[in-house]
């Protein structure tokens, strides 16, 4: 069988056995990802790019059109991140730019290297959903999204909150418990068609952990797992130090299905409980926010866009978080005797959630890209990049982004159909089975009603 029917009966099959390493297929590839040198290259790359962006944001024009931090930081690199997800999970975490400051005051010692405590290994997840739904309204109300100094404080915050937390405690506490952004993508790397894991055949018996303690002068994990600890997408940075340090060539990089991790969880992880409903929240509220309707919004609260951003968004996380109670109370399964709570509708929601958020940044990344050249020639004194610039329609968007928001209804209906067959087999009725499909179709309408 050739690697590509591997790969292609991989991605669509229930087998877990059928998983596809890509480690083994492509050599190449798990060189490139174990020479530490490679790493330091992206790293570097992405250093450079936020640089850019905070040179160009605090001492360039603070006007979108005449400057490139904002469209460097929303249209290109957020968009980018968010499409990273669905192939290769939380890989972008590992050459991250954000945690830099702090490894690198780590390396010259200036670090306290004290333990995480334990009111932050429980609480961190709270903390950090709390800060991206500040990110969230700050780059809505603060124009964040259209300031280049705005946007510059925001990367500044977070580059700075890591190196404190770097400076205090061992490894990248920031990006294990705090990180908003490491949050999200670890919720979204559920969903990735590939996940990073360790051929425990290999481990058995191992008595160094060297992949999670480090060793030879080589640096452990650096979010204090290890790959023989890692059982789902949602911490693993895929930062490859683990492969430098086994001996026992046991990391594994696995093409699977990519709705197998959420049918095995079933919503046990209070990480995307929360996120999911705040994210489908948020994208409808920022859609409508763009919509004449929106000013029946403004007019309640006496015209003030920051309370009337804060009403739709809180208005509409209540909406989302009654769908998801309801479509649990249809499915009837809320607890496992093994893993405690269960919200197995957030798993049926997760696709659209993201799917979402990439439909939501394509739009700003159509609309502004065909002005990046013009901005450029604007901050360079260049005027001749003027006649580069060009405008994309809304219609070949709207079409895009249906297509992509009715696949992410589909993926849904896909998992609830394996939930149904395989583990809730003959728990749920049939008349709640059309239930959840029809709610499904609800969110959907929901999000052609506010893209279109």
């Amino acid at each position: 069988m050739n690697w590509w029917t591997k790969a292609l009966r991989s991605l669509i099959t229930s087998d877990t056995s059928e998983k596809l390493d890509l480690f083994k297929t492509f050599p190449g590839f798990r060189r490139f990802l174990a020479t530490r040198h490679h790493y330091a290259i992206l790293r570097t790359a992405g250093d450079i790019l936020f640089l850019v962006v905070l040179i160009s944001g605090f001492f360039g024009p603070n006007d979108a059109t005449r400057n490139v931090a904002v469209f460097l930081t929303w249209g290109l690199l957020w968009p980018a991140i968010v499409l990273s997800w669905f192939f290769v999970g939380r890989m972008w975490c590992g050459i991250c730019p954000f945690p830099g400051l702090g490894v690198f005051l780590q390396r010259k010692g200036l670090s306290f290297s004290l333990k995480i405590p334990s009111f932050l290994q429980k609480y961190g997840v709270y903390s950090s959903v709390f800060l991206l739904a500040v990110i969230i309204w700050i780059e809505v109300v603060a124009n964040f999204d259209h300031s280049p100094l705005g946007t510059s404080y925001l990367v500044l915050t977070i580059i700075l909150g890591s190196a404190g937390f770097a400076i205090v405690y061992n490894g990248q506490a920031w990006c294990r418990h705090l990180c908003p952004l490491g949050r999200i993508s670890g919720a979204a790397a559920t969903l990735a068609i590939t996940e990073f894991r360790a051929n425990h055949d290999r481990c058995r018996n191992c008595k160094t952990f060297a992949c999670q303690r480090g060793g030879e002068g080589k640096r452990g994990c650096p979010v204090y797992l290890g790959a023989y600890s890692v059982r789902n997408n949602l911490h693993c940075l895929v930062c490859g130090h683990c492969l430098t340090t086994c001996d026992r060539d046991s990391p594994q990089f696995l093409l699977r299905n990519p709705y197998s991790e959420l049918i095995t969880n079933k919503g046990r992880y209070i990480t995307c409980s929360y996120i999911v409903p705040f994210l489908i929240g948020s994208q409808l509220a920022r859609f409508l926010r763009h919509k004449e309707a929106y000013v029946v919004v403004l007019d309640l609260v006496g015209g003030s866009d920051a309370a009337a951003f804060s009403l739709l968004l809180v208005f509409s996380f209540g909406l989302v978080l009654a769908g998801i109670r309801f479509g649990n109370f249809l499915l009837g399964i809320d607890t496992d005797p093994i893993v405690g709570r269960l919200s197995p509708m957030v798993p049926i929601l997760i696709p659209m959630a993201f799917v979402g958020e990439l439909v939501y940044r394509m739009w700003f990344f159509a609309g502004g890209i065909g002005e990046f050249i013009p901005t450029l020639g604007r901050q360079m004194h260049l005027p001749w990049m003027e006649s580069l610039a060009f405008s994309i329609p809304d219609s070949p968007v709207q079409i895009l982004s249906a297509f992509f928001m009715l696949n992410g209804a589909v993926a849904a209906g896909y998992i609830l159909w394996r939930f149904c067959m395989e583990d809730f087999d003959g728990l749920v009725k049939l008349s709640h089975f059309i239930a959840l499909n029809c709610l499904i179709s609800v969110f959907l309408l929901a999000y052609l009603a506010v893209i279109f």
